[in-house]
């Protein structure tokens, strides 16, 4: 059982990751649930339907979806997130007491703590409670300035937090970073088991510029495309990329690309008409299926994460990134996870949070430099395959979840 607010056909990262080991699960033989909104993620409204099956290409047994509930208030304010939180918590719950019993519940981290739901499948139904790390908390509200580290709110959801830690069968982290987090609240070690994230390296490939449909259409004077791909939220640091793009501003061969959204989605938009911007366009989500060419577009990718937010948040962006060949210019913490991957495959640069001069250097280091760019991107697809691809992945998810099966 899969237990998460957003899956497929869900565009968000934990949507796709939790429909690829639905896939690979369903592929060794294994009956697999799901729980999930009836909502796309962050829009209000139910436009999906409340059962679904699923076929999986070559498992003979579908992904069965079980939808509960609605988004009512989308991602307009705290509050309304909490609302809808909560009434999902409720449904789920529910729905996972009373259906059949599963032998393993894999619970993500949308709601925060719905890992307490698998721990009750656990004393009520005697289910194995495996949780999917994806946001540490309350550690990421800290980090994106949403509570203060010594106020009420986090005292509380730590304390819930590191009861669901210890408790669990087995706690999945993405990186070292994470794991390190973790591991500080007391947790077991053998109860915590380090899986990154991945790309489907089968599903994502470089395409070149001139057949490209993307390029095309997002850099018709064939300019130096850098990209931002995926979602800009709080937990990201904008102020660098922001200060780089105006220091760049002259250059009009450059187009800043961004794809996605988030809650940072407002101030970019804002800085842009501020500063009269022509160079910055901001697109929607491409379908998954596309997500070879939409990352493809760009020449050099940006990804962010502020400092403070390292093993909180590890952004599954980089994978993508790295399985188009493409380099990637990272804005944070040196000693994050996406700062270690970068220096161990030599597939980017980092920047620290609040060099907006030395990203816009680097930017236009790499525009002269396509020999280096190629080489880069080349490094990191190369480092993917055996550690940060699907089968290998969803490979040691499998196993995990067969042996506490």
């Amino acid at each position: 059982m899969l237990l998460n607010q957003p899956f497929f056909p869900d565009v968000v990262a934990t949507a796709q990751m939790g429909k690829d080991l639905a896939d690979v699960l369903a592929r060794r033989g294994h009956e697999v649930h799901a729980i999930a909104s009836r909502s796309i993620y962050g829009n209000a409204g139910a436009t999906l339907p409340s059962w679904e099956v699923v076929a999986v290409e070559g498992a003979a047994q579908p992904i069965r979806v079980h939808r509960v509930g609605a988004s009512l208030f989308g991602k307009g304010s705290l509050p309304a997130r909490l609302t809808d939180f909560a009434l999902f918590y409720v449904l789920a719950l529910w729905k996972l007491l009373v259906m059949p019993r599963p032998d393993v519940v894999v619970s993500f981290t949308t709601p925060p703590l719905i890992g307490f739901a698998g721990l009750l499948a656990r004393f009520f139904r005697a289910s194995r409670a495996v949780h999917w790390i994806m946001d540490l908390y309350p550690d990421v509200l800290v980090a994106c300035g949403v509570t203060p580290a010594r106020g009420v709110v986090a005292r509380v959801v730590g304390f819930f937090s590191t009861w669901l830690l210890r408790s669990s069968d087995a706690n999945v982290v993405l990186g070292r970073c994470m794991e390190e987090r973790v591991l500080s609240r007391g947790v077991r070690a053998d109860r915590v088991v380090r899986i990154p994230v991945w790309a489907d390296l089968r599903g994502i490939e470089p395409v070149l510029h001139e057949q490209n449909p993307f390029r095309v259409r997002w850099a018709p004077q064939g300019q130096f495309v850098v990209m931002y791909s995926g979602n800009f939220g709080l937990g990201h640091d904008a102020s660098t990329i922001l200060d780089a793009i105006l220091r760049l501003r002259e250059h009009k061969d450059i187009a800043f690309v961004f794809v996605g959204s988030g809650k940072r989605k407002a101030e970019v938009l804002e800085f842009v008409a501020k500063h009269a911007l022509t160079s910055v366009s901001w697109n929607e989500y491409a379908p998954r299926e596309q997500l070879g060419r939409s990352l493809s577009a760009g020449d050099v990718h940006l990804i962010s994460l502020r400092e403070g937010a390292e093993g909180a948040i590890v952004p599954s962006k980089l994978f993508g990134i790295m399985a188009v060949a493409r380099p990637s210019l990272f804005v944070g913490n040196p000693k994050s996870e996406i700062a270690r991957v970068l220096g161990e495959c030599g597939g980017g640069i980092v920047v620290r949070e609040g060099q907006g001069e030395a990203l816009a250097r680097a930017i236009l280091d790499l525009r002269e430099d396509p020999d280096r760019r190629r080489a880069m991107g080349e490094r990191a697809r190369g480092a993917i395959a055996g550690r940060y691809d699907k089968e290998t992945a969803c490979g040691q998810w499998a196993d995990l979840l067969e042996r506490l099966g």
